[in-house]
C-alpha cells in the first residue's frame, strides 16, 4: 500500500512538472551580431577625409580670389590717384602767368610720378578768361603753359617730355561772366599724350 502511495505520488509530481514545463514561453533566441563591413567603414572614412580636403581646397580658393580681387581695385585706385595727380589743372590769378602756392603744390605732387614713369609725355595747355582780346588771351595761355612745364623742367623733368599749346579763351570749362567762373577757366590743363597706358605709382 506504501509503495502504491509513493509511485502515485511520483507519477503527478512528473505530470506536475510537465505541465509546467509546457506552460513555460519559449524565449527567442537572442539576434545575431551584425557584421561590420571594414571596407565600407573605410570608404566611408575616405568619403568624409575626402570632403573635407574638398572643402578646406574650396574655402583657400574663396579666401585667394577675394584677396586678388581686393588687391586688384587697390591697385586701380592706386592707378587712378597717379592719373587723377598728374592731369589735375593749376590756376592762375587774373592776366597773371605766376605760379600761385597751390600751383606749385600741384605741380610738385607731379614730379615723382614723371619720374617713376620715364615714358609718359605731357601737354600742358593754357587758358584765359573771356576778358581782353583774342590775341591777348592767346598769348597768356601760352605763357601760363610754358610758366607750368618750366616749374616742372627745372626740377629735372626733360623738356622733350612736355609739349605745350594755348588756347586763350576758347574753351572755358564754366560758363559765366563773374569770378566764380573766369577762376575756373584761367588754367593750365595736363594731358597724357604717351606712357599713360603703364603708369606706376611712384614708391
Amino acid at each position: 500500500m506504501l509503495l502504491r502511495a509513493r509511485v502515485v505520488f511520483a507519477m503527478a509530481t512528473a505530470i506536475l512538472l510537465a505541465s509546467a514545463g509546457a506552460c513555460r514561453k519559449k524565449e527567442p533566441p537572442p539576434p545575431p551580431t551584425p557584421e561590420i563591413n571594414q571596407d565600407s567603414v573605410a570608404a566611408a572614412e575616405r568619403a568624409l577625409a575626402d570632403s573635407a580636403t574638398r572643402a578646406d581646397a574650396a574655402r583657400r580658393d574663396s579666401l585667394t580670389r577675394a584677396q586678388a580681387a581686393e588687391n586688384s581695385a587697390r591697385e586701380a585706385a592706386r592707378l587712378a590717384e597717379v592719373r587723377s595727380t598728374l592731369t589735375a589743372p593749376v590756376y592762375f590769378d587774373y592776366d597773371s602767368d605766376g605760379l600761385s602756392d597751390e600751383a606749385r603744390a600741384a605741380l610738385d605732387a607731379k614730379i615723382p610720378i614723371l619720374n617713376t614713369n620715364q615714358s609718359v609725355r605731357l601737354r600742358v595747355a593754357g587758358h584765359a578768361d573771356d576778358r581782353g582780346s583774342d590775341e591777348h588771351n592767346l598769348a597768356l595761355g601760352q605763357r601760363r603753359a610754358a610758366a607750368a612745364k618750366r616749374y616742372l623742367t627745372q626740377r629735372g623733368v626733360a623738356e622733350s617730355r612736355i609739349e605745350i599749346i594755348s588756347y586763350g579763351e576758347e574753351q572755358p570749362t564754366m560758363e559765366g561772366s563773374d569770378e566764380s567762373a573766369w577762376s575756373q577757366n584761367r588754367r593750365g590743363e595736363f594731358e597724357i599724350i604717351a606712357g599713360g597706358d603703364r603708369l606706376t605709382p611712384p614708391s
